[in-house]
C-alpha cells in the first residue's frame, strides 16, 4: 500500500496548491478509484491499533476527503429514485459469497466503505464512507455508521443506533466499536469515542467524551472511552449548577455508569445468536 499512500499524498498536496475537480484527468481518477477499491476490500482503514490506542491513517482520511473535493457531482439512480452525489452507491454483489446478507427496502451502503463476512444489515441501514464494519456484525434496522468509524468483528448494534462519523480534522481518530460488543437500541456513539471490546451498552446511553465515565470497577472517572468488559448505563448526576434560582429540585447532568459484564446481562445476545442461527 505504500504506492497508494505515496499517491494519495502527492494528490492531497496537488489539491492543496489549488487543482480542482475540473483539471482532474484519468491518471487522478485512477488513484481516486483504487483507493475506493482499497478501502471496500479492507486493505487499508481509516484508524488502526498501536500500542494499545487507536490512531488514524491521516493519508487515509485525505484519501477521502479528496474523493469529494475532486469529483463533479452526478446523477446516479439506487432503487428507481434518482439522487446526486460524487460518488455512486457500493457494488454489494461481493456480499453473498462470504456469506452477508441486507434486507431490501433501505440497506444502503456508500462506496469506500467495508462489510465483513457473515455480517447483516437490516433495512433501513447506512454505512458511509470509509467505515469498517466487521465480520458477524449485526448493523439493525435505522443504523448509521457514520464516516471512518470502525467496527469491530461480531458486534451487535441494536436498532435506531447512531455511530457518529470523524473525517476533519484528518488526524483525529473516528469513532470506534471494538470486537464483541453490544449496544443497545437507540445508543449514540460520537466524536471519536471508543468502545472496549465485548462490552454491553444499555439501551439509549450517549457515548461521547464529553460525558464522563464512572467505572467502578477500577474507580476512576474516564472521558473518551469505555474500557473492555463492562456493562454501562446512563444515569444523572448533580449539576454544577444544581442551586440555580432556575432549576427548582435541583439540576442534573447526563452520566455513564460502568461496572462488570454479569452474565444476566448477555441473555438478550445469546438469544440474538440463536435467531441468527450461531
Amino acid at each position: 500500500m505504500s504506492t497508494l499512500q505515496n499517491d494519495v499524498e502527492e494528490l492531497q498536496q496537488r489539491y492543496d496548491e489549488g487543482l480542482t475537480a475540473d483539471e482532474v484527468g484519468e491518471e487522478e481518477l485512477a488513484v481516486l478509484e483504487e483507493f475506493l477499491q482499497a478501502l471496500e476490500a479492507g486493505d487499508v482503514r481509516a484508524a488502526e491499533k498501536r500500542d494499545g490506542e487507536w490512531e488514524a491513517n491521516e493519508w487515509v482520511k485525505q484519501g477521502i476527503l479528496l474523493n469529494f473535493g475532486l469529483r463533479d457531482i452526478e446523477t446516479h439512480s439506487h432503487g428507481g429514485v434518482d439522487y446526486h452525489d460524487v460518488l455512486p452507491l457500493r457494488d454489494t454483489s461481493d456480499l453473498p459469497e462470504r456469506g452477508t446478507r441486507n434486507t431490501p427496502d433501505g440497506t444502503v451502503v456508500r462506496r469506500g466503505a467495508y462489510v465483513g463476512s457473515d455480517a447483516i444489515m437490516m433495512s433501513p441501514s447506512f454505512v458511509n464512507i470509509g467505515a469498517y464494519v466487521g465480520d458477524g456484525t449485526l448493523v439493525d434496522s435505522c443504523d448509521t455508521v457514520g464516516s471512518a468509524a470502525q467496527i469491530g468483528d461480531d458486534v451487535k448494534l441494536g436498532a435506531n443506533t447512531l455511530i457518529g462519523g470523524v473525517l476533519e480534522p484528518v488526524e483525529a481518530a473516528p469513532v470506534v466499536v471494538e470486537d464483541g460488543v453490544a449496544l443497545g437500541a437507540g445508543c449514540r456513539v460520537t466524536s471519536g469515542f471508543v468502545v472496549g471490546e465485548n462490552s454491553v451498552v444499555g439501551e439509549n446511553t450517549l457515548l461521547t467524551p464529553r460525558i464522563p465515565v464512572y467505572d467502578l470497577v477500577e474507580e476512576e472517572i474516564l472521558f473518551g472511552h469505555l474500557p473492555p468488559e463492562r456493562r454501562a448505563f446512563t444515569r444523572f448526576v448533580e449539576s454544577s449548577v444544581g442551586d440555580h434560582d432556575l432549576f427548582e429540585g435541583g439540576a442534573y447532568k447526563p452520566a455513564v455508569v460502568a461496572t462488570d459484564v454479569e452474565d444476566e446481562t448477555l441473555e438478550a445476545t445469546q438469544r440474538e445468536d440463536a435467531l441468527r442461527g450461531n
